[in-house]
């Protein structure tokens, strides 16, 4: 990742949000958690301050920006340099791999969920948690007029963007929730609980199982 990412110079900055959204990034959680495999070896690729890794119990992370990761190894979580299409990681390896809030950084989606399916052992689970283009948020983020450092080098996808590559990797889908309903201005008013559906809400996390059979 460049030198000038924001990832890299304003870290500190993207990881203060989580403490003045606090009821935001418990309704994400909370929709997370209500699609949680079983325990295992896991691991989060992007995964960024170490904020959902150490709150869903996520020992290792992979992560572009030597920046943001300072602060994820702070927490505890052993961090992996290396990118989504590319993971530095054995075939088979692990039985839960978690990419939450990542997508619109991701260049090549298609690449990175290829290489989530061949790190997961058969019949491991990833959990994909992202802000769809076409929603509340989703509209926030593109408008032209967006200041925000990190969301404007971000490529937002649209629900069926994001199910469409994860199926053509060769990923079952399992289940669907989402949650952040409603406008964007009243999302930190109060903890939301999580949807069983990925239709309406501006944060939408899918459960995908890599098959039993190894081809």
């Amino acid at each position: 990742m460049s030198e000038d990412s924001p990832f890299e110079t304003h870290f500190c900055a993207y990881d203060a949000w989580y403490d003045e959204n606090a009821n935001v990034f418990e309704s994400e959680l909370a929709a997370i958690r209500s699609l949680l495999p079983a325990p295992g070896n896991w691991i989060e690729v992007g995964v960024g301050s170490g904020r959902f890794a150490e709150a869903l119990g996520i020992p290792r992370g992979v992560e572009p920006a030597e920046g943001v990761a300072s602060l994820a190894r702070a927490r505890g979580i052993e961090v992996l340099h290396g990118r989504a299409e590319k993971l530095p990681l054995n075939d088979a390896s692990v039985d839960g791999v978690f990419a939450i809030s990542v997508l619109c950084f991701v260049e090549d989606m298609d690449a990175a969920f290829r290489e989530t399916r061949r790190v997961l052992v058969p019949g491991g689970t990833a959990v994909i948690a992202f802000i769809p283009r076409d929603s509340a948020f989703g509209a926030l983020y593109t408008d032209p007029a967006q200041r925000d450092p990190f969301f404007r080098c971000a490529h937002l996808r649209t629900r069926s963007e994001v199910l469409q590559s994860i199926e053509a990797a060769g990923l079952a889908i399992e289940r669907l929730c989402s949650t952040l309903h409603g406008e964007p201005g009243a999302a930190n008013e109060h903890v939301q609980p999580p949807k069983t559906d990925g239709r309406n809400g501006s944060f939408v996390v899918v459960r995908a199982k890599r098959p039993w059979n190894t081809e």
